[in-house]
């Protein structure tokens, strides 16, 4: 994979200095969701090379160390002290939430900035830090809108199909919070304790009219998809996925038509400018299939980093107090980073959020069915 390095020693440390490097971080091999870091890494990857292009960092090339986290947060957690020591200017990427709060955890202990690409839980630190910024919208936030989705589309009887995870037990509670004062309800299935057999026969029993999917891809998602599909008992249910798990070409290549009609959450505008354009364009060459939002998400980080690293230097205490000072134009629009009440880390409050599924006409197409451009009130500082 371009951009792997797995040891450095003292004969290469003239030629580390002769260059400016990032760690990067993302789920590269199973279990962890190898897709969405092949996607994260080609947007990584593609802004390295233009910003070399275009003469690097004051003459010095940009190079990515990456390293492969597999969904694990021990692993995670391993890889910066790893990238701290090999003398990264900064950190960038992961997607998942648990493995992200690993790795911000340990680069708040060390010093190390760190630029979150994908990962939405909230609690991304446990405590307010410096060092840690995030592109990805606020799972808080995201999923809010997810539910006054399903309110507009009359759904206020929600099952959730749910694995043990901080993750998806953060957005259980966004969504009943969200939902109760509203009139609306939702029971957890137990994915430890149920088959894709049982999760119909709930779904019936409790009247659902909605059914959300907080569960692994490709399994049981796949599964519990089918299973509810080929169940006559559930034909109008609606099957929703807020973490996402439509937008990958694996998902339409497991389901098929089944996999169509399935509301899911991205991150991208209604019409990219022509920095988005352009970026989707090459994507789409580099990955031989559709760009998802995760890979502008990586386009991102490094066109952020580089730069913060332009105009501030690699000192890794000058990158972290540049977080308040950054404006960047990204292929999703204008960047800035904020401090937001019960967010630990320096967040991007103009990311849009959208509400897609796969066309049943056309499921290779995607359908926009809510929009938000930013969040509303948005001030920098």
């Amino acid at each position: 994979m371009s951009g792997m390095i797995t040891e450095v020693g003292p004969a290469g440390r003239g030629e580390m200095d002769a260059c400016v490097r990032i760690g990067a971080l993302a789920p590269l091999s199973r279990p962890g969701w190898d897709e969405a870091g092949r996607h994260l890494l080609a947007g990584m990857e593609l802004a390295v090379r233009e910003v070399n292009d275009a003469g690097g960092i004051a003459g010095r090339p940009l190079e990515l160390v990456v390293r492969d986290t597999a969904a694990d947060p021990h692993r995670a957690a391993a890889a910066v002290d790893e990238l701290a020591r090999l003398g990264v200017a900064a950190l960038a990427g992961e997607y998942h939430s648990v493995v992200a709060r690993a790795a911000a955890t340990r680069a708040d202990a060390l010093g190390l900035p760190f630029l979150c690409s994908s990962a939405v839980l909230d609690a991304l630190t446990e405590q307010p830090t410096p060092w840690v910024a995030r592109l990805a919208p606020a799972q808080s936030h995201g999923w809010r809108i997810y539910a006054d989705f399903l309110l507009a589309a009359g759904h206020r009887r929600i099952a959730v199909a749910a694995q043990p995870s901080v993750y998806w037990a953060s957005g259980v509670r966004v969504l009943r919070d969200h939902l109760a004062p509203r009139g609306g309800t939702v029971t957890e299935i137990d994915m430890r304790e149920s088959t894709p057999a049982s999760v119909c026969d709930a779904l019936v029993e409790g009247h659902a009219t909605a059914l959300l999917l907080l569960v692994g891809h490709p399994e049981p998602a796949v599964s519990v998809v089918r299973s509810v599909r080929g169940d006559p008992r559930l034909a109008e249910i609606l099957i929703g996925a807020p973490a996402g798990q439509p937008e990958f070409a694996a998902w339409a290549a497991s389901l098929g038509d089944a996999g169509a009609g399935v509301p899911f959450l991205r991150y991208l505008p209604e019409r990219l400018g022509p920095l988005g354009t352009r970026v989707g364009t090459a994507l789409r060459e580099r990955l031989a299939e559709a760009p998802s939002f995760v890979s502008f998400e990586g386009y991102d980080t490094v066109a952020v980093l580089a730069e913060v690293l332009r105009s501030h230097g690699t000192d890794r205490a000058r990158i972290a107090e540049s977080w308040a000072s950054v404006s960047v134009e990204g292929t999703r629009g204008r960047i800035r980073f904020s401090r937001t009440p019960d967010i630990g880390v320096r967040q991007w409050m103009g990311a849009p959020v959208q509400v897609v599924d796969r066309d049943p006409a056309r499921p290779g197409r995607f359908r926009v069915l809510r929009s938000v451009p930013g969040y509303a009130g948005h001030r920098p500082g």
